[in-house]
């Protein structure tokens, strides 16, 4: 750890400290008796874990609804309990972590397949991208869609770095839900890509899309696929069930007719092209990890040592191969393990009917 790292960990400490003395049973709303998708009370457990990123405090279920399948979160966070544990993650101490474990997800190469994907059915005249981070799709996109102005929707302020890189037109600092009735019928593309999963509603995602577009317009959405062998295979160890950050996990048949009844039509569907060939490397990663030292952290009552911090670092150095090896796996695998149902993620692509 830098001299500057450890600076930043000693002066977040007394906060963080002090957050934790009030205990984290705040940050958890009533648990839910029935699925906030279909209202069935037919659940059972589908896993229980840990943070496996951050190794901050806390004990997280995911249930399953067997009328439905949709799985989600339950106890949920509450919004205070997002923000604390989602602070630090992308950025500050936490941002090398997320970008080794989930920066294949954001390559160049996929970015620019997702543009080409939607350009199949449309070339947008102005396109909206809602979860845009810091407006690296839409930087990439526009070498495929010259003609198409791109505005981001985000509630980090990533999204006013987007606009001073040039990255897109206009930055909305928010979430959809909140700013719909301000953008409605502004856009004819939007894109949602790992975003659902994030948030308290889909469904109310899904509405706000169905405002912000106007006929004839189209959505495309990627998200995690719970349906994924890898699910049954990794466990806890499956880095997409990302908790405590991923409320809700909406299996593809459900996600369908959701927006069908919403009025668009789905005219593409992918499970193949979505995958992100992570899975192996970022579970090893994982169960390594949690066997080694711990790392210093604000949220650490007590310091790591010097010792402790130089055994890390070996541990990290020894291991490297091992990681290195399931990353070859990864890379290789993926034409046998996308036809099989290893494909970790799905695309769908629906246009927008128009009001009657």
């Amino acid at each position: 750890m830098t001299t500057d790292a450890a600076q930043r960990v000693a002066e977040r400490r007394p906060a963080y400290l002090a957050e934790l003395a009030r205990g984290t049973e705040r940050f958890h709303e009533p648990r839910r008796t029935e699925c906030p998708w279909c209202g069935s009370s037919r659940l059972r457990v589908r896993l229980r874990t840990t943070d496996l990123i951050q190794h901050k405090p806390g004990t997280f279920t995911l249930d399953q609804c067997e009328a439905c399948a949709h799985s989600f979160q339950n106890p949920r966070l509450t919004p205070e309990g997002l923000d604390f544990y989602r602070k630090d993650f992308y950025d500050g101490l936490g941002g090398k972590a997320a970008e080794q474990l989930l920066g294949a997800a954001s390559g160049d190469r996929r970015q620019l397949s997702r543009a080409r994907a939607l350009r199949a059915f449309d070339e947008p005249e102005c396109w909206l991208d809602v979860g845009t981070g810091r407006a690296r799709f839409p930087a990439l996109a526009k070498q495929l869609l010259p003609y198409t102005s791109f505005d981001g929707l985000d509630p980090g302020d990533g999204v006013e770095e987007g606009v001073r890189r040039g990255r897109i037109e206009e930055g909305h600092r928010g979430t959809l839900t909140e700013l719909a009735a301000d953008l409605a019928g502004r856009y004819d593309a939007m894109s949602m890509f790992h975003y659902l999963e994030h948030r308290p509603d889909p469904r109310e995602e899904l509405r706000a899309a169905r405002t912000v577009l106007r006929p004839g317009g189209h959505l495309m959405i990627e998200a995690p696929d719970p349906e994924c062998r890898y699910t049954r295979l990794l466990g806890k160890w499956w880095v997409s069930y990302l908790q405590p950050q991923h409320l809700h996990f909406v299996p593809l048949e459900n996600l369908e007719k959701e927006l069908t009844e919403l009025g668009f039509t789905v005219v593409g569907v992918e499970r193949r092209a979505p995958h992100v060939p992570f899975d192996l490397a970022t579970a090893v990663a994982l169960l390594l990890d949690s066997r080694f030292p711990r790392a210093d952290v604000p949220w650490r009552a007590r310091p790591a040592t010097p010792l402790q911090l130089k055994l890390r670092q070996a541990a990290r150095w020894t291991s490297a191969p091992l990681v290195a090896a399931a990353r070859g796996l990864d890379r290789a695998l993926p034409p046998l393990l996308t036809r099989t149902g290893f494909s970790n993620a799905y695309r769908v692509i629906a246009r927008r009917g128009d009001d009657t």
